[in-house]
């Protein structure tokens, strides 16, 4: 049955008229052919089947968001849990040749949770040289009776060469609010006073709590059950990719990774095997090419979650949900 939702609700959808037109945006595995142009291109298919058609080191970054070790419904295609030993075989039957794709200089993102990032550590350190592990706060959540609540993902840094990889991190500092300013001779000290309060840039670190999980008044929301933030994947592009670089997200879901590339002029290349996700993303770039807007950031700054009174004309406030 079709959702009923409420008047403000601006999850995306996709109206049947909308289809036909869409799916010229998509190339099915059946239509990849040697010689093909791999650039900004949505292709629906098995990844396992897909990934030897694509040539190796076409992408100066990757993005992955593989299904976690959790029993989830995708719309029809079902993963199942299961044992560490059973999920490591999982990951390492794509993985190793998802790091083909990747350019000698490039980076590598993975994400998970709690349950697997163990796994995830560890196949990443059988192919590339693990530099960090970032872990953002998510603000959504159910509660649990006879545990902590889960609040919190986990996103594993690697690069093929130690040596030499790209990292801005210029592109990725944070506006934080200051709290108690210190001032100097009277003058304010490392922070800044605006109209909309005092803040001062910070450098990032490796924890993340600025982040919002797309929700029903965000335009960027769809029916995804796992989608990730725009604003999470803006950062991860901006610190790791120059402009006109190739991002390939091998999992791309609902299409975060392709339309933050498109909307911070990357190339894009995603690999996804449910139709309807590949629709969502296809509309998603279709939108983002009369709205680049990123939700907490603008001008070039990563603003602290709920400080930005740009945010609060655009869409609702997490914690008013």
């Amino acid at each position: 049955m079709e959702k009923k939702r409420a008047k403000n609700n601006r999850t995306l959808t996709v109206e049947p008229d909308e289809i036909e037109r869409l799916q010229r945006l998509i190339t099915p595995a059946e239509q990849l052919t040697v010689g093909l142009d791999f650039d900004n291109r949505i292709i629906q298919g098995d990844l396992l089947c897909v990934l030897d058609r694509i040539p190796d080191g076409v992408a100066d970054l990757i993005i992955i968001d593989p299904p976690y070790n959790l029993s989830k419904n995708f719309h029809g295609l079902n993963f199942q849990a299961r044992s560490h030993d059973a999920y490591l075989a999982y990951l390492r039957s794509w993985f190793h040749r998802v790091c083909a794709k990747l350019k000698p200089a490039g980076s590598l993102y993975l994400c998970g949770d709690w349950r697997c990032t163990a796994a995830l550590q560890t196949v990443m350190s059988e192919e590339l040289t693990v530099l960090n592990r970032i872990t953002w706060q998510r603000e959504k959540g159910k509660g649990a009776m006879h545990n902590w609540k889960n609040g919190m993902e986990d996103i594993w840094f690697g690069v093929k060469d130690a040596r030499h990889y790209y990292f801005d991190v210029e592109a990725v500092k944070q506006k934080r609010r200051v709290i108690a300013p210190y001032r100097q001779n009277g003058k304010p000290k490392d922070w800044v006073e605006t109209s909309e309060g005092n803040f001062r840039l910070t450098y990032p670190s490796n924890f993340w709590d600025d982040i919002s999980v797309p929700f029903w008044s965000m335009p960027e929301n769809t029916d995804h059950p796992t989608q990730k933030p725009e604003k999470l994947y803006a950062k991860l592009i901006l610190a790791s990719s120059r402009e006109g670089d190739l991002v390939f997200d091998p999992f791309l879901g609902s299409g975060t990774a392709a339309v933050v590339a498109k909307k911070l002029n990357r190339r894009y290349l995603g690999v996804e095997l449910n139709g309807e996700y590949c629709l969502w993303a296809a509309k998603r770039l279709c939108l983002a090419e009369q709205d680049a807007s990123i939700q907490g950031y603008v001008d070039g700054v990563f603003w602290e979650r709920n400080t930005l009174a740009v945010q609060r004309s655009h869409t609702a406030l997490p914690d008013e949900e």
